[in-house]
């Protein structure tokens, strides 16, 4: 019975240890999956300003964003 016994507490132990590194695992992954997002996000980005600006002969420019707009601009691009 204790070789029962220890066998059921080591197959648990091994079980959660499995756990654990699969949510690793998982995180991992969705840091990558947001990180490459977030430069798709921004490679679009860049080619609509350029497409925008050979489309207007530059007549349009980029603006900086001012004050408030330049924070929220930030804080969002960040919360990815």
């Amino acid at each position: 019975m204790n070789f029962k016994t220890t066998a059921v507490l080591f197959a648990s132990l091994l079980v959660l240890a499995g756990c654990d590194q699969a949510e690793k695992s998982a995180q991992q992954l969705m840091g990558k999956a947001a990180e490459s997002a977030k430069q798709a996000i921004d490679d679009t980005h860049k080619a609509a300003e350029q497409a925008l600006s050979d489309a207007t002969g530059g007549m349009i420019s980029k603006k900086e964003p001012s004050g408030e707009n330049k924070e929220k601009t930030e804080s969002s691009s960040q919360e990815i």
